[in-house]
């Protein structure tokens, strides 16, 4: 495992301090997303189908501050968009490596080679690389030529430096085992640090549907990838995740280990489903109807996931929470992750991971005027006008909703208003899917949205 023994140590001394005290839901990675702008369209990306308003707007260096003090997790990651157009991202990196915290900064690696000069190397910093196969692949993942070599040559310029460098690779369904691990042993001979693999989530906002690795696929996948051959590769994870990914463990999902803040807040429940916003993690974890997700839940957006952000946390909580898990981790260091037995030989059970009910409570709003609407209008990727009860009306992008008011980013602008749903008198849908630029009755028929006011 290609992870340095002081991050190791950081991570082991935290886990047990928040076992210790009780804790059951800790965060261990602060997801931090600054902005949401890229200089790349990948069509499997949820992230950048925003209001162009809301695509220009960007975190400060003191409000990522808060967030990463309020979460007070040891790593943060930094994905986007693409963090390394921030206008202020050296000065944040210098911020959080003066806090001691262990920084995956995420990029396409178009830009680094140009920025590299604004960071100075350090345990703390690593640059994991977005890489999703050899250059064909790759290329035709992010969906523009050239993007394979620009990365590469960045990742050498930066080895060259001194600079921690990972690559992270996300996996779709099509994906050729063979190529993957050829991909794996190129990254090994360019001299990366280590790797970072996990299975497509489908965005529900991403241009592309079809090529999303359902959960027999992606158990497929990944034991024809790592059958036999695993303990060449160095991965910068938990080897019990990648036999999670293998079908050799079950573990059930606990996203709040890596929860997300961004422009809207800390997302909930987790980093890829869009279900509301809250101000503090403390509020995330205690408004969060946690049994209501996950596989074991039945929530129907769950059963195909099994990606880092929410099952890595669950490997590393059952590798501190018993002498069976150290001992399961040591060996998978030593030996590399086990793939390829029988669904029977599943070692862990979901029990083990985390707190799931057996009867998880009906989701939805509370049954108020126009809810249906109003949530037709959050999962809507485009402006809508709304006419309130005292007069007049706003327009805008409705970033937030409870069952007692949303917040709506204001049309071309970066303000916001909190607007309470009981002055809200009816939903027009005025703007247009920025997914795709379909219009709401398009829209509607594809996602089983209410039939609601639109506006063509």
């Amino acid at each position: 495992m290609a992870v340095p023994i002081s991050q190791m140590w950081t991570v082991a001394n935290y886990v047990v301090r928040q076992r210790l005290k009780g804790r059951t839901h800790y965060p261990l990675v602060a997801m931090l997303e600054p902005l949401y702008r890229c200089n790349l369209a990948c069509a499997g990306c949820g992230k950048i189908q925003y209001p162009s308003n809301i695509l220009k707007s960007q975190l400060s260096v003191e409000e990522c501050l808060r967030a990463v003090d309020d979460c007070g997790a040891p790593m943060v990651s930094i994905p986007g968009g693409e963090p390394l157009m921030h206008p202020e991202i050296d000065e944040l990196v210098r911020e959080l490596v003066a806090r001691k915290k262990y920084i995956y900064l995420c990029t396409n690696g178009l830009l680094l080679e140009e920025k590299l000069h604004l960071f100075e190397p350090t345990k703390y910093l690593s640059f994991s690389v977005h890489m999703d196969g050899l250059k064909e692949d790759h290329d035709r993942s992010v969906c523009r030529d050239g993007t394979y070599d620009t990365a590469y040559r960045a990742i050498q310029a930066a080895l060259a430096r001194g600079f921690r460098i990972t690559t992270n690779t996300t996996l779709f369904n099509g994906a050729n085992p063979e190529r993957t691990r050829e991909f794996f042993d190129e990254m090994m001979e360019l001299g990366v640090e280590g790797m970072m693999v996990s299975p497509g989530y489908s965005y529900a906002k991403a241009p592309d549907q079809e090529h999303f690795l359902e959960r027999k696929l992606t158990v497929d996948l990944f034991r024809r990838i790592f059958n036999g051959n695993a303990k060449r590769w160095r991965f910068n994870q938990s080897p019990l995740f990648l036999e999670f990914l293998a079908g050799e463990r079950d573990y059930e999902c606990t996203p709040w280990a890596m929860p997300c803040y961004s422009v809207f807040g800390w997302q909930k429940p987790c980093y890829l489903l869009q279900e509301g916003y809250e101000a503090s993690f403390q509020e995330l974890v205690d408004n969060t109807k946690w049994e209501e997700y996950g596989h074991a839940s039945g929530q129907p957006s769950c059963q195909d996931c099994m990606v880092h952000s929410g099952f890595e946390g669950s490997s590393v909580n059952h590798t501190f929470s018993s002498l069976g898990g150290l001992m399961a981790m040591a060996r998978a260091v030593f030996f590399g992750p086990r793939s390829g037995l029988p669904d029977a030989a599943l070692a862990v059970s979901a029990s083990e991971t985390g707190d799931v009910s057996e009867s998880p409570s009906p989701r939805g709003l509370t049954d108020l005027a126009n809810s249906e609407s109003l949530k037709a209008a959050f999962d809507y990727r485009g402006d809508v006008t709304l006419s309130l009860r005292e007069g007049g009306s706003v327009e805008g992008f409705v970033a937030n909703l409870t069952p007692s008011e949303l917040e709506l980013w204001h049309r071309g602008k970066t303000s916001t208003q909190t607007i309470a749903l009981d002055r809200i008198e009816s939903v027009e849908f005025s703007g247009r899917d920025t997914a795709d630029g379909r219009s709401y009755e398009t829209w509607r028929k594809t996602h089983e949205a209410p039939v609601a006011t639109t506006h063509a």
